[in-house]
């Protein structure tokens, strides 16, 4: 008996909505596991819509127009780099041991790049 036979994607027997369509194969229906041909989703349809990214040169001429050396990758701390002598390094923390210890920082020398990190 087919009380719910006009609404593609649903059962034709109890009105559940029906499983994906796969490759090949019929489609179950998990409620009242009746077995059924792919017709069951004809006169279905779908929408979608893709968006791109819209390309702005502008703003790859304000991110040039700064020296690569000032560019920070975090917050900037006053901490001297063991290699160049700077005084300007910035950083980012992560939590890589277990959660009962403490975090890992990654500090970044903003002049010559180099890295280091300290567990806390």
């Amino acid at each position: 008996m087919d009380v719910f036979n006009n609404r593609p994607g649903f059962c034709p027997t109890c009105g559940s909505i029906l499983p994906p369509l796969q490759v090949k194969g019929n489609v179950f229906c998990y409620n009242c596991k009746q077995e059924f041909v792919a017709d069951v989703y004809s006169g279905e349809k779908s929408e979608y819509t893709i968006q791109f990214n819209t390309y702005d040169p502008s703003k790859l001429l304000l991110r040039k127009g700064k020296p690569e050396s000032e560019e920070a990758d975090g917050p900037v701390v006053e901490r001297k780099c063991p290699k160049c002598g700077n005084d300007k390094m910035s950083y980012a923390t992560l939590q890589l041991r277990s959660a009962d210890e403490g975090q890992t920082v990654f500090f970044t020398c903003l002049k010559c790049k180099f890295k280091e990190s300290e567990n806390s």
